[in-house]
């Protein structure tokens, strides 16, 4: 339990981060760094937020074209947190198998209304949905 508290801290402070990474184009190692030295982030897995820092800066031009013909508008015209979320769904869901496909879908959710504007969850939870068939078919094939 505290492990999955971890990482759902991490993804918290990911969202933020990411967020500060759009907004400042500031170096991704920069921004870890600013986190774990200047911010009371409290408990999480520092490990999994470094990783997911320092991997979807680097892959979000391939994490987007997931994202390609999932989308109702252009990616660029989407809020920056929403982008931010979209970004660590998809990488749990490339490169996590680990993680069901399920938690992914729910934790991004759960950021979208923790940090997004008050409908953006439901947007989050399609675009995700659609995006996880796609990339874990034999996982969602059950599902209808």
């Amino acid at each position: 339990m505290a492990k999955q508290l971890g990482k759902i801290r991490a993804r918290r402070c990911a969202v933020q981060a990411l967020y500060q990474w759009q907004m400042s184009g500031h170096e991704p190692h920069e921004i870890v760094r600013q986190f774990m030295n200047e911010r009371d982030i409290g408990e999480i897995d520092e490990a999994y937020f470094s990783l997911l820092i320092r991997e979807i800066p680097v892959s979000i031009a391939a994490l987007e074209r997931h994202l390609d013909g999932v989308l109702d508008r252009p990616i660029t015209a989407l809020d920056p947190v929403e982008r931010a979320i979209l970004a660590i769904g998809v990488h749990e869901l490339l490169c996590h198998p680990d993680i069901p496909w399920r938690v992914v879908i729910n934790e991004a959710v759960e950021l979208a209304k923790m940090f997004g504007a008050e409908q953006s969850h439901k947007y989050i939870n399609g675009v995700l949905d659609k995006v996880a068939r796609s990339l874990r078919t034999p996982e969602t094939r059950s599902v209808s």
